[in-house]
């Protein structure tokens, strides 16, 4: 009986090791498959192109529904037209080479959508003007990289053609932040103001 149940055992791990062994194996065919014609490298710049593109979209839209200063909202009504044109011409390009792009977000940039859509009035204003400072700060280095280092050359022309565009937003994106600090700091300034005015109506009494 002990021999049997040892057969068994053995079998069932025997199994468990080949089934495993497959379903990685499947796992690596399949981004072989969505990458297509693209280097694993250049592959992976496109996905965090891609993922970064959808978000700024995103957040644009966030922006116009939920910014108010006029800064935040114009600025975000950018990000929708500029970004939504990039992420099309990305998508020809990777689609010509027989490649495909997540339909998804990943976890961070969802996190960061959930945070900013749980700000509001002028608390939303500076946690999205300083998220985009960043954000294209990281954008442009990561761009930059790219028009160098990409194998591709159509990629690599993409990158090239963005990047103008990109250190343009950075400008406007630290602009809009200087603006939004300024009316942030009247906001608090005229509060106080009031506040002890009221006082000193009050002992006035």
């Amino acid at each position: 009986m002990k021999m049997h149940n040892r057969t068994i055992m053995a079998t069932v791990a025997g199994l468990s090791l080949l089934t495993g062994g497959t379903l990685l194996a499947a796992d690596t065919r399949s981004d072989t498959d969505q990458r297509g014609q693209l280097s694993e490298k250049d592959y992976k710049w496109v996905k965090e192109a891609a993922q970064g593109g959808m978000s700024e979209v995103k957040l644009g839209e966030l922006a116009r529904q939920k910014g108010t200063d006029p800064s935040v909202k114009s600025f975000g009504e950018k990000m929708v037209t500029d970004h939504t044109k990039a992420n099309n011409e990305l998508r020809d390009i990777v689609t010509r080479k027989g490649a495909t792009l997540p339909a998804e977000q990943e976890r961070h940039e969802r996190s960061t959508f959930e945070h900013l859509d749980k700000q509001s009035g002028a608390e939303f204003d500076k946690a999205y003007a300083e998220h985009m400072v960043k954000d294209h700060q990281k954008d442009i280095k990561e761009f930059q990289k790219a028009a160098q280092d990409l194998r591709d050359p159509d990629l690599k022309a993409f990158a090239q053609k963005t990047l103008p565009a990109l250190q343009q937003h950075q400008q406007m994106a630290q602009q809009m932040q200087s603006t939004v600090s300024a009316g942030h700091q009247t906001t608090a300034t005229t509060g106080q103001r009031s506040t002890s005015t009221s006082r000193t109506t009050t002992t006035g009494q």
